[in-house]
């Protein structure tokens, strides 16, 4: 392994190390808008299946909205002390992106519009029927985005905290989510106010099975 290889392991592992939740913030600490879309764009990066990007993140910093979702989120006292609560949404009608996606591949000239087509009519043919298919990607990959979002957070010296206890249908209304997307989970991100100590962890023999059960 290289020494350049080598250092940026080290720099990742150590930043996944030190990420743990955090649920007491300073509430006088500011993040700025542009460290927020820095985060985001990091975020952005995620993998996703097809590359349709089903995340859309909902940032909530305004004090009267941290206090409306306050309740909704059952009074968990981090919506209001940290510096921002990103809400990580799925996409539900994620294959409406495929075409506008997969031209720009054609456009570069990565593929043929032949294979475009062939491609985009696969994903309208998979999220067809009443089945979980959609529902459950909209989930998968916008939690992917999710966890890099953590992660870009604390390379940015930032603390964060997921949740998902907070009442979805409540959060619709409130917040004027679309029927298209779907609440995945709620990210508090700021300053901690006490610093956060390691949970404990399972070992990897316990939750790791090679092969086959």
């Amino acid at each position: 392994m290289s020494e350049t290889a080598f250092t940026h392991d080290v720099g990742l592992f150590q930043t996944m190390e030190e990420r743990h939740s955090v649920r007491k913030y300073d509430p006088k600490a500011v993040i700025t808008d542009e460290e927020i879309e820095d985060m985001l764009e990091k975020a952005s990066t995620a993998p996703s299946s097809w590359n349709l990007q089903h995340w859309r993140f909902l940032v909530i910093d305004d004090e009267e909205k941290k206090q409306e979702l306050l309740p909704i989120a059952y009074y968990q006292q981090q919506i209001v002390d940290s510096s921002v609560t990103v809400a990580i949404l799925g996409d539900l009608q994620a294959n409406l992106e495929a075409d506008t996606i997969f031209q720009e591949a054609v456009d570069n000239g990565f593929m043929t519009d032949e294979i475009k087509n062939t491609i985009v009519t696969q994903i309208h043919g998979a999220y067809e029927g009443e089945t979980p298919f959609a529902r459950d990607e909209a989930v998968l990959n916008a939690s992917l985005a999710a966890m890099q979002l953590m992660l870009a957070a604390k390379a940015k010296g930032y603390d964060t905290c997921p949740m998902g206890g907070f009442q979805r249908e409540p959060f619709i209304e409130a917040f004027n989510i679309p029927e298209r997307y779907v609440p995945v989970m709620l990210l508090t991100i700021g300053k901690p106010a006490k610093e956060a100590h390691a949970s404990a962890r399972k070992a990897v023999s316990e939750v790791t099975v090679k092969n086959s059960f």
